[in-house]
């Protein structure tokens, strides 16, 4: 008899040892990330500032929820990364489920937002209300990715807090592997948005290759 768990109940203990994920040893695994991205205009720059203004706003009226951060956050910079915009498209609460190769193990969940081209995932995006960390969503989002029947393409993924980003690279193949970026954190000096914009356009060309 299987067992369903909901996607965001899963550890990462739970798909290591049911779905045979391991963390890449390399560091060049997720390059796309680390190497020289495209430029940010002056507008983009402008924008970007205006989110992280607005982000710091909503943070001093708790509790800033996920929804919040969709609409403030992520939508601003989604749009000017060019994700809205043929030949991509994004679909939201799209659901889905992936079971391991027994069959006895079945995680279900749905993805806040899924971007596409065709029928083939580009990104799979997870939201948290800012109170939480990116740890909160890792294996979650992870859960998703497997969920990508495509075999051949890399899965990017992206968790964020408004406050907080971080990068997904999974490849299935035989033994699926996932590496990590560094997390860009809002409160550090000057405006890391810029950098989690060009990392969104680098995946995007990345995407349309």
């Amino acid at each position: 008899m299987s067992q369903t768990i909901r996607a965001s109940d899963i550890s990462l203990h739970h798909l290591e040892t049911q779905f045979d994920l391991q963390l890449a040893a390399d560091d060049q695994f997720f390059s796309e990330w680390q190497t020289e991205l495209p430029e940010i205009t002056d507008l983009d720059k402008q924008v970007m500032d205006q989110v992280k203004a607005s982000y710091f706003n909503l943070v001093k009226y708790p509790p800033l929820l996920e929804d919040t951060v969709k609409m403030a956050v992520l939508g601003p910079v989604l749009n000017f990364a060019g994700f809205y915009l043929y030949p991509l498209h994004t679909k939201s609460e799209y659901s889905v489920k992936v079971s391991n190769r027994d069959g006895d193990v079945i995680v279900e969940g749905k993805i806040d937002v899924l971007v596409l081209k065709d029928q083939f995932w580009v990104m799979v995006i997870e939201s948290k209300q800012a109170a939480f960390s990116i740890e909160a969503g890792l294996a979650q989002i992870l859960a998703y990715m497997l969920a990508n029947e495509n075999q051949e393409k890399p899965c990017f993924g992206m968790i964020t807090t408004g406050g907080s980003f971080a990068f997904i690279k999974l490849v299935k193949g035989n033994t699926p592997e996932y590496g990590l970026s560094r997390v860009f954190e809002l409160r550090n000096p000057g405006n890391e948005l810029y950098t989690v914009l060009g990392v969104l356009k680098r995946l995007e060309q990345v995407a349309l290759s």
